[in-house]
């Protein structure tokens, strides 16, 4: 998945968002210094933001280095030619389309780059009316399959991401904070007296509580640091990346005391549970998934045994959080 869908998180479904031309950060790669200049400032002129690499192997760097929606490369170039480097950007960046230059009588032809990963494909010398239109036919493919992607992978009546994604979400933070060397918390927040407000108000009633945590659950995380699930029924999830004892604490107290405002929740209360995992050894990503998954049900169901309304941390939370602490990791303050 593209990061320009998670960046968008839990706001509302645009209609083609992102679909316009100057939307989209382009890489053009040439090594032709007047091919080079001429797109940089057309593209420019369009409102684009733009940046240039002369091969393959400097447009490799430019991609390490920034978040790319399209690249733009010439096919014959020295040290990384454009059909390698549309195999590798396929293969460690395949939401970024490419559109393969060429000219007359060159060896590739359009099903050669088209198989090889390439979007589309222009022949040199061409308009620039002709490569705007391939530009623009691709921005809209490129928006209408991210809503896609995005429809996939949300809860059609929170709006938050649902628990498909959460599977994938949760192994591609782990491993993030395994390779970087931090912890990672997962916070599991259900509902107190949920069931008995559905048996006593109806279904639809329910149905606003229900989004009415999920509004506050977005507003009260980090944004861009925090991920926000519907778990199931009225359950939630909410993995938090780089955070202290305090921060955890402060985030999942915010949470509570914001649901307590809200004038839909009616008789309902939250109990949260928290739990903590930092492996940066650890040779079984999954089972530590699981393991973290369980402590924080248990957690939860802690808080629930304790009167509900609270937040309540798993025993392992506090050796999780010193033994990240022991090999020199230190949280920014950014709650």
């Amino acid at each position: 998945m593209s990061r320009s869908m998670e960046s968008r998180r839990e706001e509302p479904l645009a209609v083609l968002e992102g679909a316009e031309l100057r939307d989209q950060r382009i890489l053009v790669v040439d090594d032709d210094q007047a091919i080079l200049f001429m797109l940089q400032q057309f593209l420019s002129d369009l409102g684009v933001e733009v940046t240039t690499a002369q091969d393959g192997v400097e447009a490799l760097e430019r991609l390490q280095e920034g978040e790319f929606t399209m690249v733009i490369t010439d096919l014959l170039m020295p040290r990384l030619g454009g059909m390698e480097l549309t195999r590798r950007i396929k293969e460690e960046w395949p939401q970024i389309d490419v559109m393969v230059m060429t000219g007359y009588g060159k060896e590739f032809s359009y099903t050669d780059v088209i198989r090889a990963g390439a979007s589309d494909f222009i022949q040199k010398p061409f308009h620039l009316n002709e490569m705007e239109a391939k530009l623009n036919r691709l921005a809209r493919e490129r928006a209408m399959r991210i809503q896609l992607e995005m429809l996939a992978v949300r809860d059609p009546l929170t709006g938050l991401f649902n628990r498909r994604y959460f599977e994938q979400k949760m192994e591609e933070e782990v491993e993030r904070a395994r390779r970087q060397g931090y912890p990672i918390y997962l916070f599991m927040v259900d509902l107190d007296n949920f069931k008995e407000l559905n048996d006593t108000l109806g279904h639809q009633e329910g149905d606003r509580v229900l989004q009415g945590l999920a509004r506050v659950l977005a507003s009260s995380t980090r944004r861009y640091v925090d991920w926000v699930f519907r778990y199931g029924g009225d359950e939630f999830v909410v993995i938090v990346p780089h955070a202290s004892h305090d921060q955890v604490l402060k985030i999942g107290n915010r949470i509570r005391e914001n649901f307590a405002s809200l004038p839909e929740r009616r008789n309902t209360s939250l109990s949260i549970g928290v739990s903590c995992l930092f492996c940066p050894t650890c040779p079984n990503v999954r089972e530590e998934i699981h393991r973290l998954v369980r402590e924080a049900d248990e957690a939860m169901y802690e808080a629930k045994a304790r009167g509900g309304d609270q937040v309540y941390l798993h025993p392992s939370v506090e050796a999780c959080m010193v033994k990240a602490v022991e090999t020199g990791y230190r949280p920014e303050e950014t709650c």
